[in-house]
């Protein structure tokens, strides 16, 4: 009977690595048929880019065989960053940076044009966005009429890049940062309102049914409920599309909506590399002050400011 019993006993656990090592091979098996398809389709894609050519050379010994290359304008990419770099010495390194950064009165002012456009920009968008969020949400729709609304809205908003939303505005209200902070604006509400419905399908729903229980109405309920709850995500997404607007406002000047685009456009057309390093190099620094203030400014909130507890 003590055999029996022991044999009896270790069935479920013979059983159970039999099911884990079935389920082992089923993962191996899934990420063997991914791993395929996935270099398949990289494979089908470099083809159809033109990514890698077959081309027939020709050796010394005049036979001829078919080689894959890659693209011939690749190698020219070093040459390319080459060209934008400055020429600086040591001996002459302040005259060297005055010739690099020569109009940096008028990129300065452009600077603060493109900074100030995403911030207009992004607090439309952000009014946009956190007003259709919650209509936008499974769980917080009205109905489904509204949700179905509210949801082709914000994709048609983010769906149309910003430079195509610049061009409409640009033949609407003419050349100037007006385009391009109703272009950048009304893309950051598409995006933004997508992020916000995310994070309102994702609440506990219980403060809002005893808002509700206590005679609140569905703007109480999303006041008083859900609000709170979803702020601080609300908070670090407006500051990460915040830096992602300034580099944004710095290219749709290139259609004339205003910012830095504007130069970036006419030095590609005159060919002076080398204030496309400056033009960079001042957007590099400007992003990474913004986002080291952004990130301050999220922790202050959120209530990290002194650094994780020991």
């Amino acid at each position: 009977m003590t055999v029996a019993a022991d044999v009896t006993s270790l069935r479920p656990m013979d059983q159970f690595e039999l099911d884990y090592a079935a389920q082992r091979r089923r993962a191996k098996l899934g990420w063997l048929i991914a791993s395929v398809l996935f270099f398949a389709l990289f494979a089908f894609s470099a083809w159809l880019g033109d990514f890698f050519k077959v081309t027939q050379v020709t050796l010394s010994d005049g036979s001829r065989e078919w080689r894959w290359i890659i693209p011939a304008g690749l190698p020219r990419l070093g040459e390319f960053i080459e060209k934008t770099l400055p020429a600086l010495r040591w001996d002459s390194l302040g005259a060297d940076f005055a010739e690099w950064f020569w109009r940096w009165k008028v990129w300065l002012n452009l600077l603060i044009e493109t900074v100030l456009i995403a911030f207009m920009a992004t607090a439309l968008g952000v009014f946009g966005g956190f007003v259709m969020s919650f209509p936008a949400s499974r769980n917080l729709a009205p109905n489904k009429w509204v949700l179905w609304i509210c949801r082709r809205y914000l994709e048609i908003a983010r769906t149309v890049p910003e430079l195509v939303w610049a061009l409409i505005f640009v033949f609407c209200f003419s050349v100037g940062p007006m385009a391009g902070v109703l272009a950048i604006g009304l893309h950051t509400a598409g995006a933004l309102g997508k992020l916000y419905s995310e994070v309102n399908e994702n609440i506990d729903m219980r403060p809002l049914e005893g808002v509700k229980a206590a005679g609140g109405t569905w703007f109480d309920q999303i006041r008083y409920g859900a609000v709170p709850q979803v702020m601080p995500n609300i908070i670090s997404y407006t500051l990460l599309r915040f830096e992602i607007n300034v580099r944004a406002s710095s290219i749709i000047g290139y259609v004339g909506a205003g910012g830095l685009g504007q130069e970036f456009r006419e030095a590609l057309s005159l060919q002076e590399y080398t204030d496309l390093s400056a033009l960079f190099l001042i957007i590099f620094v400007t992003v990474m002050v913004i986002d080291y203030g952004s990130e301050k400014l999220r922790h202050r909130v959120i209530g990290l400011e002194k650094g994780p507890a020991t």
